[in-house]
C-alpha cells in the first residue's frame, strides 16, 4: 500500500474511533468517591497552592527530568509525562539551541476537567490536577480538551495519563522526581501561598511567561527567560489532536467530492 494511503487510513481509523467515543459517552457526570469522602490523596492540603517554575537560564536539555519521571511513574515505552523539547533558533552564524521542558500546566481553569464525564480528572485543593485511573472510562475527552497536548492514553493501563507533579511524593513531603533530579536546578517546585518559599521569591523578583496565555486557562507552570523565538515555534506547532481534526476534515471533503462526482 502506498505510504500516503497508509497514513490516510491510520488517521481515518483514529478519527472514527474518536467520533465513536464521543457519541457513546455518558452525559451525566458522576461523583468521585475519594473526593466525596475527603480522602487526603484526592483533596490534598487546602492551605497550599503548588506551582512549578522552570528557569530556562539553567536548563541544559539533559533530559534527566524525563528519565526520572519515567522511572518514578512507570510510564510506558515511548510515552512521557514530561520531556524537554529542543529547538534550533537564530540564523547562521548566530545560532543556538533553545530548550523547553514541557509538563501538565496544572491550570487554574483547566479545560480537561469539565470534559471528563465521570469526574475521573479533577483539581485537588492544593492546585494539583490529577487523574483517578480507577474512575477513568478511557473516552479520551480530557486528552482532546487539553490545549497543550500534555495528556495521553497510557498504552499499558488504557486510561488517561499525565504529570501529577508526583502528588504521591508531595503528600509525603518530597519533591517531584523531575525537580529532585534536575542537574541545573532549573525546575523549582513549591507553595506559592508561602511568601518565603523559593517559588514565591522567584515569581516576585523575575518576569515570567506561561504557554499559550491566550487560551485563558491560567497555567500554573511558569517559565523564566522563555525565548520568544522558542515560544513562537511552540505556538505554531500543531498538536496531534489538531492534526487528527485537519485530517478528518480532509477525509470528509474527499468523500463529499466523491459523492458529487458520482451524481
Amino acid at each position: 500500500m502506498p505510504e500516503n494511503n497508509s497514513r490516510r487510513n491510520f488517521f481515518k481509523t483514529s478519527a472514527i474511533a474518536v467520533t465513536a467515543g464521543a457519541t457513546s459517552a455518558n452525559a451525566d457526570s458522576l461523583k468521585n468517591p475519594g473526593r466525596e469522602a475527603g480522602t487526603f490523596r484526592y483533596v490534598g492540603d487546602k492551605t497550599k497552592h503548588y506551582v512549578m517554575v522552570v528557569d530556562l537560564r539553567k536548563c541544559v536539555g539533559c533530559q534527566a527530568c524525563s528519565a526520572a519521571c519515567k522511572v518514578e511513574n512507570s510510564a510506558p515505552k515511548h510515552q512521557y509525562r514530561t520531556f524537554v523539547s529542543e529547538f534550533e533558533i537564530g540564523s547562521f552564524p548566530d545560532v543556538k539551541k533553545g530548550f523547553l521542558p514541557q509538563l501538565c500546566n496544572h491550570c487554574e481553569s483547566p479545560l480537561c476537567i469539565p470534559a471528563c464525564p465521570v469526574d475521573a480528572t479533577f483539581k485537588r485543593d492544593d492546585g494539583i490536577v490529577v487523574v483517578d485511573n480507577t474512575m477513568c472510562i478511557s473516552c479520551g475527552y480530557c486528552v482532546d480538551a487539553c490545549p497543550y497536548d500534555r495528556r495521553f492514553m497510557n498504552s499499558d493501563t488504557k486510561v488517561a495519563d499525565k504529570c501529577t507533579l508526583c502528588a504521591h511524593r508531595v503528600d509525603e513531603g518530597l519533591l517531584p522526581a523531575c525537580v529532585e533530579t534536575c542537574v541545573g536546578g532549573a525546575r523549582v517546585f513549591g507553595d506559592i501561598n508561602d511568601k518565603n518559599s523559593h517559588v514565591s521569591k522567584l515569581l516576585a523578583s523575575l518576569p515570567q511567561n506561561v504557554l499559550k496565555p491566550y487560551v485563558g486557562t491560567n497555567p500554573q507552570t511558569f517559565y523564566i527567560s522563555l525565548d520568544n523565538r522558542v515560544e513562537k515555534i511552540y505556538d505554531e506547532t500543531p498538536s496531534i489532536n489538531e492534526v487528527l481534526r485537519n485530517e478528518l476534515k480532509s477525509i470528509n471533503q474527499d468523500q463529499s467530492k466523491g459523492v458529487n462526482n458520482e451524481k
